[in-house]
């Protein structure tokens, strides 16, 4: 007879949690095993990433930027996505040597669709995640825990970004300031003060997601910019920088977060005058992220010298953590894997213990982040 959730914190042993995330770069499913005990930090135990086919990538693109999605559509894209999300937790659990009943839960983020917590055209506010914990529950045989977001939403915050709860937990040591720099298809940055200080944090803007766009369109052998090496031949336009730069949503205050439904190929195009060189375009969209995050950055470090921990994707790109440091010189650039975390798995591990956080009736919002109400335990559970 296996032990409750509680049961097993009580007695000091590990309980294990997987976190699925696929984020805005949807090129794969990444699968996190994490083991949490008392008094001790979530450890990552095993990853797995499923690549995600190409035709179910272009049905959620579509579906990122329609105006008239079917509920067919929808539907179809939700079942093979769900389907996708339960391989990716064999896969883990067979890597892994662990049965189903091993996991007190997995931490389902979902796929976002579209994000406006700002509402639209005077509508209510919402975010949009495909997702079907249902089917994933009855697929595994695990618990699921899912819907993460629209909790923080109906306290009135932004819902989003929900990772900086996880970094306060992995990297806030009370002994010197530390920044945490998440650069997948978005920026967003997490302040942790020293000391036992509130953390903040907001979206700074586009990281990965027009790099990648931008690459894809006028490259066919890979789908993103490998380590900045086409960036880094481009010359930065600074007229175009400046267009860019005049976008609304850098110069709003925090609480803000942001997505595909504002920055997009076509965003891009309407701020193009046609005579730009496709390398030099590439260029000035690093450029866009380097100083969007620095700016960011020094809003909330007030230029004392931190600790800036860089993960997500963007992390593996020289180019764009060069410009970075650049902009950021009293910062000292890291890694996570000091804390035992490679720069590809917080955001899945962060929905892992965002899972353990809801299974204990724990928060899992920072209300300094989101703009809130207050905490919230968020997430909704599906029983296997």
């Amino acid at each position: 007879m296996h032990l409750s959730s509680q049961q097993s914190l009580q007695q000091g042993l590990p309980q294990r949690y997987i976190g699925l995330m696929s984020g805005t770069s949807l090129d794969s499913i990444d699968a996190a095993l994490i083991e949490i005990t008392p008094n001790t930090l979530p450890r990552l135990v095993t990853t797995h990433a499923l690549a995600i086919p190409a035709a179910l990538r272009e049905q959620l693109l579509m579906l990122c930027h329609s105006d008239r999605a079917l509920f067919s559509q929808l539907a179809s894209a939700e079942q093979a996505f769900s389907e996708l999300q339960a391989k990716a937790v064999k896969g883990l659990l067979m890597d892994a040597q662990l049965d189903a009943d091993a996991i007190c839960a997995i931490g389902s983020h979902g796929q976002t669709i579209e994000h406006a917590p700002g509402g639209h055209h005077a509508g209510p506010a919402y975010t949009l995640q495909l997702d079907n914990p249902s089917l994933l529950a009855e697929l595994t045989g695990c618990t699921v825990v899912a819907d993460f977001r629209r909790r923080d939403l109906a306290a009135g915050g932004q819902a989003a970004p929900l990772a900086p709860a996880f970094h306060q937990a992995l990297f806030q040591d009370g002994r010197q300031p530390h920044g945490v720099l998440n650069l997948g298809g978005f920026a967003n940055i997490t302040w942790l003060p020293a000391g036992n200080g509130t953390p903040l944090g907001f979206d700074t803007g586009p990281a990965n997601v027009l790099l990648d766009a931008w690459y894809q369109r006028h490259h066919s052998d890979a789908l993103f910019d490998r380590d900045g090496h086409w960036a880094n031949s481009g010359t930065v336009d600074l007229s175009l920088l400046e267009r860019l730069l005049s976008e609304p949503f850098f110069h709003q205050p925090p609480p803000r977060s942001t997505g595909r439904e504002l920055f997009h190929l076509t965003w891009l195009e309407g701020y193009l005058n046609g005579q730009e060189a496709a390398q030099d375009v590439q260029a000035t969209l690093a450029e866009l992220t380097a100083r969007s995050v620095a700016e960011g950055v020094q809003q909330l470090a007030q230029h004392q010298p931190f600790k800036l921990i860089i993960a997500g994707g963007g992390a593996r790109n020289s180019d764009l953590c060069k410009r970075i440091a650049e902009r950021l010189s009293q910062a000292t650039l890291m890694t996570p894997d000091t804390w035992g975390w490679p720069a590809d798995w917080i955001e899945a591990g962060a929905f892992a213990w965002l899972a353990y956080r809801r299974l204990h009736q724990l928060p899992g919002n920072l209300p300094s982040v989101t703009g809130a109400a207050g905490t919230r335990v968020l997430g909704g559970i599906y029983a296997p």
